[in-house]
């Protein structure tokens, strides 16, 4: 009896300590599963973190890159700027050179604000030239002196020999040699020549800082109104606007 009773708990120990055995093998199962997917969980976390951060890198970038290349166009674009000069008889369209930088830099800051906008052809000589850019021409009365206006400043002269006073060609106005013998020129004042062979005689003398692109006929038919006292326009011929298109 006593063999028999211990024959039964020597087979309830060993089916004890078997289901012991599974219930923990199955715990480090599960403990080993939880473990595997939060480490999945992470390195997902991890990737996604590193992607939007590069994407935020390669946005700042690009953002940044974008000024730059829009202020290397303009640059570009505007190294020889191109104006139309839209007056009461049509429209002249100008190009500035690149090779005179202090006349064209000056032009553009005039043009831009304004400054030009109900200024006269104040002074017009058929086969010869017309000129413009005298602030005081303004609302003028018949009859006024005009020619000498202008801003309080001079622009050092740029004389370059590629550039002739051909037709069309824009060149600075200025004071004669005797009370500007360093030929500077006037800070507004300007003329576009309308003689069909140029005016040659001025060369090296009065800055050529430009050229008309298109228009000659509206710079032939201002040269050619009736003009009166001091080569000026019996009828106004002003200004209306200078327009940058280039």
């Amino acid at each position: 009896m006593k063999l028999k009773l211990f024959s039964i708990a020597i087979i309830v120990a060993i089916f004890c300590a078997c289901n012991s055995g599974k219930k923990t093998e199955q715990q480090n199962q599960q403990t080993e599963t939880k473990i595997t997917n939060e480490e999945v969980q992470s390195a997902n976390e991890n990737t996604e973190n590193t992607a939007q951060k590069e994407t935020q890198t390669m946005t700042v970038e690009t953002t940044k890159e974008e000024p730059k290349k829009a202020e290397a166009e303009k640059t570009k674009t505007s190294s020889e700027p191109v104006f139309d000069i839209v007056t009461s008889l049509g429209t002249i369209r100008i190009k500035l050179y690149k090779e005179t930088p202090k006349h064209r830099d000056n032009f553009v800051k005039l043009a831009t604000s304004g400054y030009y906008d109900g200024v006269l052809f104040h002074r017009v000589i058929k086969d010869f030239m017309i000129q413009t850019g005298d602030p005081d021409s303004k609302n003028a009365q018949p009859g006024a002196r005009l020619g000498i206006g202008g801003p309080d400043y001079k622009i050092d002269a740029e004389f370059l020999p590629q550039f002739k006073h051909k037709k069309g060609a824009v060149a600075a106005a200025r004071q004669g040699d005797q009370i500007n013998p360093e030929k500077k020129s006037s800070g507004s004042q300007f003329y576009i020549v309308q003689n069909q062979n140029g005016t040659p005689f001025l060369d090296g003398a009065y800055t050529v800082f430009g050229e008309t692109v298109s228009g000659l006929d509206v710079v032939d038919k201002i040269a050619t109104v009736q003009t009166g006292q001091g080569d000026r326009p019996v009828a106004d011929v002003k200004i209306e606007k200078i327009v940058r298109v280039e």
